[in-house]
């Protein structure tokens, strides 16, 4: 059974916005509508920005800063930022989308971030994305139906699979999604179906595949949760779901608000975040001391309001694997529905350190929300996340944490069901503090 914690309707919500958000660019548009829904209002980078009390949001691309100036709020009030990435591992299609052999229609693709090339082998794969128009537009698109698939080599042709496989990015790679000979323009031809456009129109894109098996409660008792990028999207829904409770909550006492809550979603970081829209660009730095600004401040206020920032750092981390529980570290073993991990590494792999442990420990202690920690086996490499680049490009205080799970990066990945509301419950508790 459950544990008292679990919240179905927030692990269903969460379903539904998974499935909603096959690409970067979708999972910002859902998490935008819930904004709205709240009543927070778009900003444009290229507009002027007023002052004033209310939620606020702005959109680039596939990252989402989103951001609540409550009532009594002055321009040196600090921030409280959780930080997520929107953006997971996955097949990219290339420039030049239309390939194929020997009679087989293919579609090329690129290697984004850090694949397991097996957990893709053998899934009914759709397409999803962004396309550019010749008038300067972008339109979302999303063909959630079988369209690709990556077959994989009959054990017939290959005896020695089971003793190691090996996948060839370049040639191995690539999906099949149909018969003939290749057709130049094919695959553009059927976005621009997809997006009732003209192909013609199309002058550029942004487009990738997912698989199309739904999100789905795992388990004898449904305790688990097995989905799709889990990493990291689990992380930007919880953060949206405790931001906009917190928009909702506001009882608008004018009384100093402590801090000004802040979601910073960001795109890249699977591939180093090194872009405009990741967390290595000045994108979350530019809005935050716009926001100083927008409410009088002086230079001195964004020093003093940066200096009182704390951010939390939420992204997936590692469960103890029962098949190779060698790899962990022998006196940390996290589990499902044992609560967010907090994530230390003194290498500064995470930015966590006993101040921010301190942090997190008391928001979960007001939420009422178990946690665990994480460490690595020192024998193994660490992984890392937007949390050390949040704080050394912004000079701000910084906690890694997520929620452990199985098979990440994997194509579906595995979790905790109750996990999902324990980190919404201990973000909104961190961001109301």
């Amino acid at each position: 059974m459950s544990t008292p914690y679990f919240d179905r309707d927030h692990t269903d919500d969460l379903i539904a916005y998974l499935a909603a958000s096959p690409s970067p660019y979708h999972a910002v548009a859902s998490a935008a509508e819930r904004l709205e829904k709240a009543g927070f209002r778009q900003v444009a980078e290229t507009d002027p920005w007023e002052g004033g009390t209310g939620g606020r949001y702005v959109v680039r691309g596939g990252a989402l800063i989103a951001w609540y100036v409550p009532e009594g709020a002055g321009p040196a009030t600090p921030f409280r930022v959780v930080g997520t990435h929107t953006d997971s591992p996955n097949l990219r299609v290339k420039p030049l989308p239309d390939t194929g052999s020997h009679g087989w229609r293919q579609v090329a693709v690129e290697i984004y971030g850090g694949v397991p090339l097996n957990t893709w082998l053998d899934r009914d794969l759709g397409l999803s994305g962004r396309i550019a128009l010749r008038d300067g537009t972008t339109r979302l698109v999303m063909a959630d139906r079988p369209l690709l698939r990556v077959p994989q080599l009959a054990i017939h042709l290959d005896r020695g699979v089971n003793e190691g496989m090996k996948l060839d990015k370049q040639r191995h790679l690539t999906p099949v999604w149909g018969l003939g000979p290749v057709d130049e323009g094919a695959l553009i031809r059927l976005v621009a179906e997809e997006a009732g456009v003209d192909a013609a129109d199309i002058t550029g894109w942004d487009l990738m595949t997912h698989d199309v098996q739904p999100p789905a409660y795992l388990g004898r008792d449904r305790e688990l949760l097995a989905a799709p990028r889990l990493d990291n999207l689990l992380s930007v829904h919880a953060a949206t779901a405790a931001l906009v409770a917190l928009a909702c909550e506001a009882d608008g006492d004018g009384q100093n608000p402590p801090h000004i809550p802040v979601l910073a979603a960001f795109d890249h970081e699977e591939n180093g975040s090194e872009s405009d829209t990741g967390a290595q660009g000045p994108l979350l730095g530019n809005v935050l001391e716009r926001s100083v600004a927008a409410r009088g401040g002086s230079f001195e206020d964004r020093a003093r309001a940066l200096a009182g920032t704390v951010c939390l750092s939420s992204d997936m981390g590692h469960a103890v694997h029962p098949n190779y529980a060698e790899r962990h570290e022998p006196g940390h073993h996290p589990l499902p529905n044992g609560g967010p991990i907090l994530k230390v590494n003194v290498n500064q792999r995470y930015a966590t350190d006993g101040t921010g442990r301190a942090v997190f420990a008391a928001a979960c202690e007001r939420a009422g929300v178990p946690w665990q920690t994480f460490v690595s086996n020192n024998s193994m490499p660490c992984g890392t996340t937007i949390g050390p680049i949040t704080a050394a490009r912004l000079g701000i205080k910084t906690v890694d944490v997520g929620v452990a799970a199985l098979s990440m990066h994997s194509a579906r990945e595995l979790c905790g069901a109750d996990d999902p509301f324990l980190l919404a419950s201990a973000v909104k508790s961190f961001l109301e503090a």
